[in-house]
């Protein structure tokens, strides 16, 4: 548990602080976050074919209202927290990979939702907006990490080749674990 907890703070203090670094920012976060708008607007233009993406920015071209998609919004950081807990954890490196392929899959599927809400609730109504995006997304995006860890966990192989603890895989009859 020790050894867990050790490489993950490393890893976490490790990838927050690369980063920040320019370098990193300019080639990878901000096209990233580019790319994010026009994912964004381009699921949005299926129903709604007035929206717009220029650079990490989504205007709706009726009304002007725009979002712009900053650090912090674009499930990076959510994405490094579930990178960092999957690869302190001791499992098979084929599995730490698939782990984190899904979990990434599933943390920006997320994060697309959240973008485009908000980019309406923001039209509709901006104390919705600035409630929704300071306190209910930001607490689902990283609870969605920590929900696809949970889930890896559950389907990693034990290290001893044994059966995990799940319902009908060595329980006695009532339900009481079997002692090993």
């Amino acid at each position: 548990m020790l050894r867990f907890f050790i490489i993950f703070s490393v890893l976490l203090i490790g990838l927050f602080s690369l980063e920040i670094l320019q370098p990193v920012e300019k080639h990878v976060i901000l096209p990233f976050t580019s790319m994010i708008a026009d994912i964004s607007v381009w699921i949005v233009t299926l129903f709604d074919d007035g929206v717009v993406a220029t650079g990490n920015v989504i205007r709706d071209q009726a009304s002007g209202f725009a979002v712009r998609i900053e650090r912090g919004c674009n499930g990076l950081e959510a994405v490094i927290i579930l990178f960092a807990a999957i690869f302190a954890f001791p499992a098979p490196f084929k599995h730490k990979l698939i782990g984190f392929g899904i979990g990434f899959l599933a943390i920006q599927g997320l994060n697309l939702v959240r973008i485009i809400s908000l980019f309406y609730l923001g039209q509709w109504s901006q104390p919705m907006f600035e409630w929704f995006h300071l306190y209910l997304w930001q607490a689902l995006i990283i609870l969605d990490a920590l929900v696809v860890w949970l889930i890896w966990l559950r389907r990693i192989p034990r290290a001893d080749g044994g059966n995990d603890d799940r319902p009908g895989d060595g329980a006695a009859p009532g339900g009481e674990a079997l002692a090993g």
